[in-house]
């Protein structure tokens, strides 16, 4: 992924982002299923990743995780958005219930933007994510 600081609308620059570059490093040899994910931190600090998978399926990791992790392991702890897109057509993205309360650790309020590869999406926040049924 890539992490770089910017000034630009925090809708376009991190849906952008993500759809241009993140989706092709997926590693995924199993369920040949990319996902990518851009994270912005409350300094306009985007980070982005991918999901990562393992023949030990429950060792793989999502891309939201991926992302917030590398954001944590650099010392943010503050974010504002969050995209997360993948290459399915018909219905928007939507985070495992693993990753909804990964990202509610970090806070019930920032935005989630589920994508889909035409460039629609749907805004959340990590709260109404959380209690999605």
């Amino acid at each position: 992924g890539h992490r770089y600081n910017t000034d630009t609308d925090k809708e376009s620059v991190v849906m952008t982002d993500l759809r241009i570059n993140e989706l092709r490093f997926a590693y995924c040899p199993y369920s040949k299923f990319r996902v990518g994910a851009a994270l912005l931190a409350h300094d306009g600090t985007v980070f982005t990743g991918c999901n990562v998978e393992n023949a030990c399926y429950n060792l793989g990791l999502c891309a939201e995780r991926t992302t917030i992790a590398k954001a944590v392991s650099e010392g943010y702890r503050r974010f504002k958005a969050i995209a997360i897109a993948s290459d399915l057509e018909d219905q928007f993205i939507s985070p495992c219930g693993g990753c909804r309360q990964f990202m509610q650790e970090f806070g019930d309020q920032w935005s989630v933007y589920l994508s889909k590869p035409g460039g629609s999406y749907v805004e959340m926040t990590t709260f109404t994510t959380q209690n999605a049924s």
